[in-house]
């Protein structure tokens, strides 16, 4: 495998993103957490960082104890590190270099094999290398930065200023391709079949005749989740799956009779009512999440409870759940609440199976496709956790939750119609605490206002808003007003993630 080496940087997931979308299998670790061995280990990326070399408290890397015994590429802050640290010369550059430039002046070497003169490539660096270490050559240049892109004669060492990861590098995956299959000489066996024998092969070992549980969600993960552990212990797996009032319209039901015709043992529980009891009154986000999350608790236990000489508690998380729980600096202070599942695995004395902890999220789609998860499944938008609870903006009651679930369906309905539901990433609408003031017929109505919010995204690190056709939105909004009754008014959000998220709580 490649091993990336994380100095911080908000690409790194994507350089990870890129080599699997080549079929090479790569880990990310923090850069401190240097390996006893490199056993298996074919070539290592050192990524970029919101660090200068220059800082005196700049990340330090033992570049000795890969220099000349692995193939090492520098990104950003990577090269810059070896540069320096090598002789070279890093100065601060008179202004932040942020955006397109063009490859020139490029050398012959298989690591530049089929870049194009003039390709386009994405900086962002406030720090330039403006001179090479001796035993250096360069590579390419750009018009604005002497060094694009350079190599040690000595040894597999390169660097590259710019971030081949990011998609405005339009050849960013030929340049990592030539990297990891030219000079690392890597083999491309990551794939979702590859992926499927050697987990549920891992899975068995593992888990023998013992007994899981596991809380399905109706989403993708859980779902993936669940088809290897089956394909793995078959009867062995209980699932629950709980209706806490504030899923989609109809999916409690819709979702049960899918997994059904898996194969799967699927125990059903209706838990509204108690979701609904306990959230009364509260209406700050934070009070709302712990509220379902602590309900979500108390009923999967009581359920798991019934199920005799269970040893294991089966979770979806994914690999950038796992990334995002350890910083560069060490653990994190608090890891995402939802893979945590309030303390369930000590209350119940449970160990943790997570059979999808190594997968990107376009990774598990293409495993649950491989595996034969139905397309409504496979396809349907990512749903957040605490569902409908966050969508509603302020206290959550059965009226609004049942007003939403119908203004949405038709939102979500009409997009798949019109064949815009796969292009988009995510999709929802959201009640907001205010009335507004209108007319119906003759009457003037004071009613509520809902939001539609989609957006476009390769994996909901960074999103756009989905400029949808304006005869698009004007039916939608026509159907919820004129079907949705105590609803008078739609808008659209029209916000991109940064600066905003793509949930509104």
């Amino acid at each position: 495998m490649i091993l990336i080496f994380d100095f911080g940087s908000q690409y790194t997931q994507l350089i990870a993103r890129r080599v699997r979308e080549i079929n090479v299998f790569c880990e990310i670790v923090p850069f401190s957490k240097i390996p006893d061995s490199f056993e298996g280990i074919e070539g290592i990326i050192l990524s970029g960082s919101p660090f200068s070399v220059l800082q005196d408290d700049a990340l330090q890397f033992p570049l000795d104890k890969i220099i000349g015994k692995l193939p090492v590429l520098g990104v950003c802050y990577g090269a810059q590190y070896i540069a320096h640290k090598m002789g070279g010369r890093v100065e601060r550059s008179n202004k932040r270099e942020y955006g397109r430039a063009n490859i020139i002046d490029l050398a012959e070497d298989i690591f530049v094999h089929d870049i194009l003169f003039g390709s386009q490539v994405w900086m962002s660096h406030g720090d330039s290398i403006l001179q090479l270490p001796e035993n250096a050559t360069l590579l390419a240049s750009t018009e604005s930065i002497p060094v694009a892109a350079f190599k040690l004669n000595d040894s597999p060492t390169y660097g590259i200023q710019f971030h081949p990861e990011v998609t405005h590098s339009l050849q960013g995956k030929t340049w990592l391709a030539n990297f990891v299959l030219g000079i690392c000489k890597a083999k491309q066996n990551w794939t979702p079949e590859a992926y499927i024998e050697s987990t549920v092969a891992q899975l068995k070992e593992q888990l023998g005749d013992d007994k899981v549980v596991l809380g399905l969600s109706g989403g993708v993960d859980s779902s993936v989740a669940a088809l290897l552990l089956h394909k793995a212990i078959g009867k062995n797996l209980f699932c629950i799956f709980i209706n806490n009032g504030l899923l989609r319209l109809h999916e409690f039901d819709s979702v049960l009779e899918s997994y059904q015709g898996l194969g799967l043992n699927v125990i059903g529980v209706d838990a509204s009512k108690a979701f609904y009891e306990d959230l009364k009154g509260k209406t700050d986000p934070e009070d709302k999440r712990k509220s379902i999350g602590k309900v979500f608790v108390e009923i999967f236990q009581q359920e798991a409870e019934k199920l005799t000489d269970v040893k294991w508690l089966a979770q979806g998380t994914i690999y950038p759940d796992v990334i995002e729980s350890v910083s560069v600096y060490g653990p994190s202070a608090k890891i995402k609440s939802h893979h945590n599942v309030g303390g369930l695995p000590e209350k119940m004395h449970l160990k943790i199976v997570e059979p999808l902890n190594k997968l990107f999220k376009d990774e598990v789609r293409k495993v649950g496709q491989s595996l034969g998860l139905p397309n409504p499944i496979l396809h349907r938008h990512p749903f957040p956790g605490p569902g409908l609870g966050i969508r509603i903006l302020g206290d959550i009651t059965p009226e609004k939750v049942h007003l939403l679930q119908k203004a949405d369906a038709i939102f979500i309905d009409n997009l798949k119609g019109s064949g815009l539901y796969d292009i988009i990433w995510q999709a929802g609408t959201i009640l907001l605490p205010i009335h507004s003031v209108g007319v119906m017929g003759d009457e003037r109505t004071y009613e509520q206002v809902v939001a539609l919010r989609a957006v476009t995204s390769v994996d909901g690190m960074t999103a756009d808003w989905a400029h949808l056709p304006y005869d698009f939105l004007a039916k939608v909004s026509n159907e919820i007003i004129n079907h949705v009754k105590g609803v008078n008014r739609v808008v659209y959000d029209i916000s991109s993630k940064p600066p905003a998220t793509i949930e509104w709580e």
